[in-house]
């Protein structure tokens, strides 16, 4: 004879065995969408980090700010990606990660509607250095599908944080 069927809050949380009963599809859908933006950022900011002068020279292209600006800009937005990369595959904060993640793709998405709708013909800069390009060079709209690709999985993130493995997941548990 058996006993009673655990509810699903009595499952263990921390293993793939609970993932069906807990959440299912959606916390792997959470925890893929938290690595792959968390770890898009990372990588973007990361290598900005590594050549800051082509960073900002990337922001400059977009003629969008002076050039003081740009270059704040251009040196502090690597930190910001870095930081909010680390947040999300961490999964800690993650909701407001995610909101921080969508407004920065939408902010790139802008920029390169604008470069696009003005005929610049520049590289995005969102893997390192950017800048003027041969117009059959630019990759305008791959680039808008992938951020918006992006701004739809933090969005889910946004609505529904909640993913396998992640700090949160460990401070909330038995809340």
């Amino acid at each position: 004879m058996t006993g009673p069927v655990p509810s699903t809050e009595e499952l263990p949380p921390q293993s793939w065995d609970g993932v069906a009963a807990r959440g299912g599809w959606r916390d792997v859908v959470g925890t893929l969408s938290r690595l792959v933006v968390g770890g898009v950022l990372l990588v973007a900011g990361g290598l900005k980090l590594v050549d800051l002068t082509g960073a900002v020279q990337s922001v400059v292209a977009y003629q969008l700010f002076p050039y003081e600006v740009a270059r704040f800009i251009g040196t502090t937005l690597p930190v910001v990606e870095v930081a909010v990369g680390l947040l999300l595959l961490l999964g800690l904060l993650t909701r407001a990660a995610a909101a921080a993640a969508a407004l920065l793709l939408l902010a790139f998405v802008l920029g390169i509607v604008s470069a696009w709708a003005r005929g610049l013909s520049i590289d995005c800069g969102c893997f390192g250095s950017g800048g003027p390009v041969a117009p059959e060079d630019t990759r305008y709209l791959s680039e808008i599908l992938r951020d918006l690709g992006l701004i739809i999985l933090s969005g889910w993130l946004v609505v529904r944080p909640r993913s396998l493995f992640s700090v949160d997941e460990h401070l909330l548990k038995g809340r």
